[in-house]
C-alpha cells in the first residue's frame, strides 16, 4: 500500500532557505513537510568555519549550524523526512510528488530549494584539500586567507568578480585560465587588469592542488601549461576555483520557467514561480549572491508568499461558497 503524506506546505531541501521557509510556515500554522533531499542540510554541511552569519561572535561549523536550524523548524512543527524526490506532477491540485522509497506527496502549496552546486575540477588532490585551502567561494572564505598570496580559477564573470573581491584581503592574487582571453564582461575586465594585486596566468590548468605543512593544508598549485603541457608551481595558500555552479532543477524542466542558465525563474521581488502555488527560494533561484543569509531570507520570503496565497485561495473559495 502506497503512504502518502499530505501537507498545506511541502519543502523541498534542507539548507538554510528550506529550513527558514519551513521555520515560518510551522509559526503559521501551515504543519510542513520538509524532504531532505540528497544533502541534507545543503552545502553548509561541507564547509567547516563559518564566520559570516549574523548571531555569532565566534566562528561556528557549517554542520552544526544546518543541525541546529533543523533542531528548531522540528521544534516549532515541521515534519522533516529523509526521502529524495524523483518525480514532481505540478499539473493538477493538490500537487504530487513521488519520493524513492514510494511516499507520495501531496500538498496544497510547493517551496523548491534545492540549491545549487559549485562545480569543480575533479582532481583527487583538490577533494583532499577542501577546506584546507581549496574553495568554491571567495565571499564564503575569502576572509581567512587575510594577507595571503591567493588564486582564482576561470575565466568568467565569476572568476573575475571573485578575484577583485579577493584583493580587499590579499596583495597577491593570481587569476589562472585555460585561454588567452577572458570570457567576461569587458567592464570586469578593465577593472581587473587595472588592478595592481592580480596577475594573470594565460593558457594554464591546474594539475595538481600541492599539500604540505602539519596539519595539512595548501602550499600551491602545480599548473600545465594547455600548449606544451609543461608544469610550473605557484606558491598559494587559497585557491578558489570559479568555473559555475549546476542548480538542482533537473526535474523541473518542462514543468517550471528556467532561465537561460537553468535557474528557476521567479518574478522580480518575490519567490512566486510560473506556476501558481510554486515558490522557489535560495539558490536554486539566486545565481548571484549564493550565501547562507540571502538563502535564508528568501526561504522566509518563500514562507510568507505561500501563506499569503493560501489565504487569498481560502478566501476565494468562502466567496464562491456563499
Amino acid at each position: 500500500m502506497t503512504n502518502t503524506v499530505s501537507t498545506r506546505l511541502l519543502v523541498l531541501g534542507s539548507g538554510p532557505a528550506g529550513l527558514t521557509a519551513a521555520i515560518y510556515a510551522a509559526r503559521a500554522g501551515m504543519s510542513p513537510v520538509v524532504v531532505q533531499g540528497i544533502q541534507p542540510g545543503g552545502q553548509l554541511t561541507t564547509t567547516t568555519d563559518v564566520e559570516n552569519y549574523p548571531g555569532f561572535r565566534d566562528v561556528i561549523q557549517g554542520p552544526w549550524l544546518m543541525e541546529e536550524m533543523q533542531a528548531q523548524a522540528e521544534h516549532v512543527g515541521t515534519r522533516v523526512m529523509w526521502d529524495h524526490i524523483s518525480e514532481v506532477d505540478l499539473t493538477r491540485r493538490p500537487f504530487r510528488l513521488s519520493g524513492d522509497g514510494g511516499t507520495v506527496y501531496s500538498c496544497d502549496t510547493l517551496v523548491i530549494a534545492t540549491g545549487a552546486q559549485a562545480r569543480w575540477l575533479g582532481l583527487p588532490s583538490e577533494e583532499r584539500m577542501k577546506g584546507k585551502g581549496a574553495s568554491a567561494c571567495a565571499t564564503c572564505d575569502g576572509y581567512f586567507y587575510r594577507g595571503k598570496k591567493v588564486a582564482v580559477i576561470g575565466g568568467g564573470n565569476t572568476a573575475v568578480e571573485e578575484a577583485l573581491y579577493l584583493t580587499n584581503h590579499s596583495h597577491d592574487v593570481t587569476l589562472i585560465h585555460r585561454r588567452d582571453s577572458l570570457r567576461a564582461d569587458k567592464i570586469l575586465q578593465d577593472r581587473l587588469f587595472a588592478n595592481p594585486a592580480i596577475k594573470v596566468v594565460w593558457h594554464s590548468e591546474v594539475a595538481e592542488f600541492v599539500a604540505g605543512g602539519t596539519p595539512e593544508a595548501l602550499v600551491g598549485l602545480d599548473l600545465r601549461d594547455v600548449r606544451t603541457g609543461e608544469i610550473s608551481r605557484i606558491d598559494v595558500e587559497g585557491a578558489f576555483v570559479a568555473i559555475g555552479h549546476d542548480p538542482a532543477t533537473e526535474l523541473f524542466k518542462g514543468k517550471l520557467k528556467l532561465d537561460s542558465d537553468g535557474y528557476i525563474a521567479v518574478e522580480t521581488g518575490s519567490t512566486r514561480t510560473s506556476v501558481d502555488g510554486v515558490f522557489a527560494c535560495g539558490d536554486v533561484m539566486d545565481k548571484l549572491y549564493r550565501q547562507a543569509v540571502t538563502a535564508a531570507g528568501t526561504g522566509c520570503m518563500a514562507a510568507l508568499d505561500a501563506e499569503r496565497y493560501l489565504a487569498a485561495q481560502e478566501y476565494e473559495a468562502l466567496q464562491a461558497a456563499e
